[in-house]
């Protein structure tokens, strides 16, 4: 009797993905959750090149591939030309995570500056648009665009963040459309909406925390690494009938 185990297949060996802001938190734990589920990750990273060498290294010493690509979210020739990269050293992009994104120009709507609101659109809404326009004219059929938008477009739970809502507004509003325009394709389009969860944006020991931290159904912050959990599916052959989805994992916040 051939009593030989064989080892079931990852997820997404064969495959290639980009996630945009890979260097650090959620962006990090995605990049490192679908290297460890088979795929040859690239990710962006703009302003901690120590953090991209070491989530690099994180990925290559599980025995995954990682190339990390200086490149600011908020610079379309940059983004154009990251993503250009990427498909030049895996000759393929099968996956994109559009991750980056930036919490600046905070308080009050009439005393936001103007240079704050630019900043946001250009990396939160144009970083967004752009790499996904670049990315799918080279996805194959069973290609996959993951969006990370916010709980906060459902449950504003402190005044001052409405800019930062205006833009991940937009990203849920073109995830919906753009499942239409791709679906044809083979190719799913969803976003994920994280609830409070422990990054260098939003640890769970800040100011934040002080506020939200009581409205959590499950009593703590989320992980980094419960958000790449949810990515990983969306991502994976299993969700292929999924698309133009929000998916809200936010430990019960908004409920």
């Amino acid at each position: 009797m051939n009593t030989q185990t064989q080892t079931p297949s990852l997820p997404l060996a064969g495959k290639t993905a980009l996630v945009t802001g890979g260097s650090r938190s959620i962006g990090a734990a995605i990049a490192k959750r679908l290297a460890a589920d088979g795929a040859q990750v690239a990710f962006t990273y703009v302003g901690s090149p120590a953090q991209a060498e070491e989530t690099a290294q994180a990925i290559e010493a599980a025995g995954g591939r990682a190339l990390a690509i200086q490149a600011d979210a908020g610079n379309p020739d940059a983004v154009r030309a990251a993503v250009a990269q990427m498909v030049e050293t895996y000759g393929a992009l099968d996956i994109l995570v559009n991750n980056a994104g930036i919490a600046v120009g905070g308080g009050p709507v009439d005393q936001i500056a103007f240079d704050d609101y630019q900043r946001m659109i250009a990396v939160n809404v144009t970083g967004v648009f752009v790499a996904t326009q670049e990315a799918v004219r080279h996805m194959r059929e069973g290609g996959r665009v993951v969006h990370i938008g916010s709980s906060m477009t459902r449950y504003a739970s402190f005044p001052g963040a409405s800019l930062y809502t205006l833009t991940k507004g937009a990203v849920t509003g073109f995830n919906r459309s753009l499942a239409r325009d791709l679906g044809p394709r083979g190719i799913t389009v969803n976003t994920v909406h994280p609830g409070p969860t422990d990054t260098d944006m939003n640890p769970a020991d800040g100011d934040v925390a002080k506020l939200v931290g009581p409205g959590m159904a499950i009593g703590r912050y989320g992980k980094p690494s419960e958000i790449a959990s949810v990515v990983a599916f969306l991502a994976s052959p299993d969700a292929a009938f999924v698309t133009g989805a929000d998916i809200v994992a936010d430990g019960g916040f908004t409920s």
